[in-house]
């Protein structure tokens, strides 16, 4: 199963240029693996997007250009279990399981997620890998809810937010009611 969405800049933004970007979004799942695309165009020269470096588990990546992944399952019997995966243009990676809204527990991804970042001058685009084994746990034909998302820094280090939904007040990626995106990989 494919899902496709683009991602949509919190309304507080007010940066033109930075409202003048696109990203698109593709969920797949094929052979015990769930492939997330993104798709970053415009104008790029105004970001500050991290060079590549060797690809190793970092914290803190939300606070400069990284795309995330927030996924649950639909009709979890808590309704609050979900995983949190940042990607970087660095390379750097973090996974973080959660109980409930912004509650952490010690869950640790098994598998680090494989992700291959390109950029032109116009264009970044990450393709990253995540194993079964670290999407939360679910019943057979039972669908995951993603919550796709962005943050960006410009080169003068100010933040923007995106996301598939912003449900509303301050940017809140946690919020489930953005988690909008739906996936049955059965």
């Amino acid at each position: 199963m494919i899902a496709k969405s683009c991602l949509i800049y919190h309304p507080d933004t007010v940066d033109d240029v930075i409202k003048a970007l696109y990203i698109g979004v593709k969920a797949l799942y094929e052979k015990d693996e769930l492939i997330l695309h993104y798709d970053l165009v415009g104008t790029l020269g105004d970001l500050l997007i991290p060079e590549a470096q060797i690809a190793t588990e970092a914290e803190g990546l939300w606070k400069h250009t990284c795309f995330e992944a927030f996924i649950a399952v639909v009709d979890d019997e808590t309704h609050t279990r979900y995983h949190e995966f940042n990607f970087s243009p660095s390379g750097h990676w973090a996974a973080y399981g959660f109980n409930n809204y912004r509650q952490r527990n010690p869950w640790q991804a098994s598998n680090p997620p494989v992700s291959r970042f390109s950029q032109s001058s116009d264009q970044l685009s990450l393709d990253v890998i995540i194993k079964t084994a670290d999407l939360p746990v679910k019943e057979p034909h039972q669908p995951y809810r993603l919550g796709l998302s962005a943050v960006l820094e410009t080169n003068e280090g100010e933040l923007s937010y995106w996301a598939l939904c912003h449900p509303g007040g301050s940017p809140d990626f946690h919020h489930r009611r953005g988690f909008t995106l739906s996936l049955n990989p059965n």
